[in-house]
């Protein structure tokens, strides 16, 4: 067969494959014939409303002198973990705004941080294709440093994302600009599995984010510059258990919904979405529209504790508090008085949902405190 054949063979097999994604796109639209806020406003529900001290910024914690990238709260301590491209991450007590400690990093370029479910240990990793563990109980160096007590290597690129296995801090999972996740053994450093590759399942561009299912450790779900979401299962690391259509951009942000039966995405197209991992199916789209056609794309997202709220941050230096049962902006954080000045880089909710915490390129993290009977919400 010869090069001019195999060209026009190669040719015909993409038209194929463009034109079944384009059947599967149009059947799933026909499947969508009604969503979640359409059936909510059909029961009569009416949109959650907040007052001007239900939600507030309560503390500024400032200390970084580079853009934040990443946060994460602590299990039951009022702690918070930052990483910025200053170089550095800070651990900070909550509630006094305290510097617990300044973490000197191998590798400035960080992009990710997770506390352990004990809180007795911090990750990281960017652009060192590197996960490193800190253990903060360690002794420091002659220079006040502390160490990095295991390096997980292995990544062919970047390290954009880590959590690690709720209740265990013996195990932690990766996403990565080499296109797969890992689920490492901290204990011996080495992969335990790996998800996606050279699986034809996997994701086909950089994976930029990961969340484990709280409710069943062994599920967690990517997402991907491929503008897919993946769910995978632990124990089969071959192929995923689902892959997730809708997005038009890169999903930049995946979180479970707290009941773990569906999770949310974040996407450079500017939309928050909602998906059910049992049926697959998209069950609603959160977007805003805005006056001047500029789409802002949306880089972290978070639920509240019973999910009625979805927390989205975007490049803009909005950030979005969602009515997911309405699908409507119940308030603006970016546009209050105590707002970041640049783009929210990342958030996170407290385990105990009380408060809300925002990063942001201004080098400030802020700690938003509910008020009243928002507290549980």
């Amino acid at each position: 067969m010869s090069v001019a054949e195999l060209k026009e063979r190669h040719s015909a097999a993409i038209d194929t494959v463009n034109s079944l994604r384009h059947r599967l796109k149009q059947k799933r639209l026909s499947l969508l014939d009604t969503d979640i806020c359409e059936y909510a406003r059909s029961q009569g529900r009416t949109p959650v409303t907040f007052g001007p001290t239900d939600l507030v910024c309560c503390r500024t914690l400032q200390g970084h002198t580079g853009k934040v990238y990443s946060l994460d709260w602590t299990s039951e301590k009022s702690q918070i973990v930052s990483a910025s491209q200053d170089g550095r991450l800070i651990v900070w007590n909550a509630l006094t705004r305290q510097k617990i400690h300044a973490i000197k990093l191998p590798c400035a370029w960080v992009m990710t941080c997770a506390f352990s479910p004990t809180g007795q240990s911090v990750a990281c990793g960017g652009l060192d294709s590197v996960c490193s563990i800190f253990h903060l109980n360690s002794p420091t160096d002659k220079d006040g440093n502390l160490p990095v007590s295991r390096m997980l290597s292995g990544h062919k690129g970047y390290v954009s994302s880590c959590q690690y296995v709720p209740d265990e801090d013996t195990h932690l999972i990766t996403g990565s600009g080499d296109q797969t996740c890992v689920l490492w053994d901290i204990t011996t450093g080495l992969k335990t599995s790996v998800f996606g590759g050279e699986f034809q399942s996997g994701h086909t561009a950089d994976v930029y984010s990961i969340s484990i299912n709280a409710s069943n450790s062994r599920m967690f779900v990517s997402g991907s510059c491929d503008a897919t979401a993946r769910l995978w299962d632990t124990r089969v690391a071959s192929r995923a258990v689902r892959t997730f259509h809708g997005h038009e951009g890169d999903v930049n942000a995946v979180k479970f919904f707290p009941d773990g039966n569906r999770f949310g995405t974040g996407s450079d197209d500017g939309t928050c979405r909602l998906f059910d991992i049992r049926t697959g199916h998209q069950l609603q789209v959160y977007y805003q529209q805005h006056s001047d056609n500029d789409i802002p794309p949306v880089t972290s997202i978070a639920f509240s504790a019973s999910g009625r709220l979805l927390f989205a941050g975007y490049t803009n230096g909005d950030c979005y508090v969602w009515d997911t049962l309405l699908a409507k902006v119940v308030l603006n954080l970016g546009s209050l008085q105590d707002s970041h000045d640049d783009r929210i880089s990342c958030l996170g909710l407290s385990a105990d949902g009380s408060a809300l915490c925002t990063g942001s390129w201004d080098t400030n993290l802020k700690i938003w405190a509910f008020g009243g009977h928002r507290k549980t919400t």
